[in-house]
């Protein structure tokens, strides 16, 4: 087999900030013999899918001989490593996301850091997950409507694994929660004055047991995540809309704009100001 045989197409976005779900990179390659990536850690999920060939995959020490039809799950912060077989180096497709719903969301697949990997016995369910990782690639782009188009693209793959998980493994997602609750309170209501205590009441629960829920389920306090959601959600408006950064203040929820830029350095390493310039130039 000839150098000429081997191929990677990859997209990569430059621009992660996003609500609910970002799609960081996707793509398809055939691996050259005994290609490997790592051991290292990613900012961010990863699923492969192999569609031909075989390799292996290590993580917590344990390393996984996989084949056609198999999926492997990446945890963010997770070191490891992959390697294509010298004989038959495999050839996979692959989607890398992550986001505030992100965490919520790998949650109900049918990965876990003891089980990472996923083999799939039926034809129409390959040619269904192909497709659908195919189509997270091929609406790849920077403009906001190739953002949404990757977006919806990615929750349909993790609905179809989600789905495949129940059937295979027996596994089955857990009813809607108080957090998940509190998490759509929010995506709807971020834009208006409201505090921890709003959340809280509107879910049916304490302040004490809400902040129990959020560190459990995103790792962080309501107040901080409501913090991040509104200055992620000002990164997108200052990117995509032509409105002044006193304006996406006011759409994000600050009713202050010195408070909101003093926010928004705090999380962003720069001012709203200075973030647009860089973004404009």
């Amino acid at each position: 087999m000839g150098q000429q045989d081997f191929f990677k197409h990859s997209f990569k976005s430059k621009a992660r900030e996003n609500l609910g779900l970002t799609v960081y990179n996707s793509g398809f390659q055939k691996c050259p013999s005994g290609y490997t990536w790592g051991p290292a850690l990613r900012d961010h999920y990863l699923i492969h899918y192999i569609v031909l060939g075989r390799g292996s995959y290590t993580v917590e020490g344990q390393t996984h001989s996989l084949g056609a039809g198999d999926l492997f799950f990446v945890y963010d912060s997770q070191v490891v490593s992959y390697r294509a077989d010298d004989e038959n180096p495999w050839e996979y497709y692959w989607v890398g996301f992550n986001g505030t719903e992100a965490r919520r969301l790998v949650r109900l697949l049918p990965f876990t850091s003891a089980q990472p990997c996923l083999h799939i016995d039926s034809p129409k369910v390959d040619a269904q997950l192909r497709e659908s990782l195919l189509k997270i690639y091929g609406a790849s782009g920077t403009s906001p409507a190739s953002e949404v188009r990757m977006a919806g693209a990615l929750y349909l793959f993790l609905a179809s694994l989600m789905e495949l998980g129940s059937l295979q493994t027996g596994y089955a997602p857990a009813p809607p929660s108080y957090a998940q609750t509190a998490l759509r309170f929010i995506r709807y209501n971020y834009s208006h004055d409201i505090s921890i205590h709003d959340i809280a009441r509107a879910v049916g629960i304490s302040r004490s047991h809400l902040y129990r829920l959020f560190m459990e389920s995103v790792g962080l306090s309501p107040t901080e995540y409501l913090t991040q959601f509104r200055v992620n959600q000002a990164c997108a408006l200052l990117r995509n809309s032509a409105l002044s950064v006193k304006e996406v203040a006011s759409s994000v929820g600050f009713s202050d704009p010195l408070y909101f830029s003093r926010v928004f350095k705090k999380y962003k390493g720069t001012a709203p100001s200075r973030y647009l310039r860089e973004i404009s130039s």
